[in-house]
């Protein structure tokens, strides 16, 4: 069947077109996004801003139309940490369904982290064994562990990129007293909320996926989109820990000339670095490989799943 699946995130909302079928990979087909950060229309007093509420309602009808004019059975729609987090979450919940009829689901980071992991994990298979899975949103770092289908650990982190750029280096050029503050914020709630798995180890295989952790592996020499998903990609520790430094020397029109870095996310992705060198430093990681498959495409295979039944 023909499925689209709608991801509002806190930087981008983004509709992805899959042929997906039982048994076989969900095959992308058409895929459409727009940068509507919401997590910056959030009003001093918690909520989504009248203007945020109204770019996502116009994307939403964009995204009808082209989930139509492609021959979709149907839409799923989900919301992450910018929707969920505002303080009228379900004053806008209710607005987009009476707009558009959408029916958008708002995911706890536990879930985002679980369908995460999934979607990792049928990517890389049982031959990975225990798995550990690295996710940088805009809003949040989930993290995921776990031998199974089903992680065993599955937490979610308020250390997404946006959200640190927003909170901590408000410069163009980052002052390096505001870098080394938000590195030892990082590491700290790192190893506080992460524990867990600190103590027993990521096990047999690391694994990373989002936007950020692509752009940083491009950066540090890993093979452009371009040459497809079935690439080995690698963000090796040592070749971050070289490229940080000059990423935050850096003005944001310089950081959108690099390869693999778009440019309406060039303004976080310090802070994105500076959260994957704390990850694969607090868990003694030598390199992460880079998996295609993210939430969008564990949404798809769960729902694959329960039509089995």
């Amino acid at each position: 069947m023909r499925q689209a699946v709608l991801d509002v995130g806190s930087n981008t909302a983004h509709l992805l077109v899959v042929d997906a079928y039982r048994g076989a990979p969900p095959l992308p087909a058409s895929s459409f996004k727009r940068p509507l950060r919401l997590a910056e229309q959030i009003t001093s007093g918690g909520a989504l801003s009248d203007a945020g509420v109204d770019s996502l309602i116009d994307f939403i009808g964009l995204a009808q139309e082209k989930a139509e004019e492609k021959g979709c059975e149907s839409m799923i729609a989900f919301a992450t940490s910018a929707i969920r987090e505002a303080t009228n979450t379900y004053e806008v919940l209710e607005h987009v369904h009476s707009q558009t009829g959408v029916d958008l689901q708002v995911l706890t980071g536990p879930d985002e982290a679980r369908l995460t992991f999934l979607a990792v994990r049928r990517w890389f298979g049982w031959s990975s064994g225990r798995l550990a899975v690295f996710d940088i949103g805009g809003g949040s770092l989930e993290i995921a562990s776990g031998a199974d289908e089903r992680p065993d650990i599955a937490q979610s982190l308020e250390l997404g990129a946006g959200r640190l750029t927003r909170n901590w280096l408000p410069d163009d050029v980052p002052k390096p007293e505001d870098v080394k503050a938000l590195r030892r914020h990082v590491r700290s709630e790192i190893a506080r909320d992460a524990g867990t798995l600190l103590r027993q180890g990521v096990g047999d295989h690391a694994a990373a996926t989002s936007k950020t952790f692509r752009s940083l592996a491009r950066v540090c020499g890993a093979a452009p989109s371009d040459d497809g998903p079935y690439v080995h990609r690698l963000l090796h520790r040592e070749d971050l820990e070289k490229r940080l430094p000059q990423l935050a020397t850096m003005s944001i029109e310089e950081r959108a000339a690099l390869p693999g870095v778009s440019g309406n996310r060039a303004n976080q992705i310090i802070a994105g670095a500076v959260v994957a060198d704390a990850v694969m430093g607090l868990f003694e990681l030598e390199s992460l490989e880079v998996c295609p498959w993210a939430l969008r495409e564990g949404v798809i295979l769960e729902r694959l799943d329960a039509l089995a039944y």
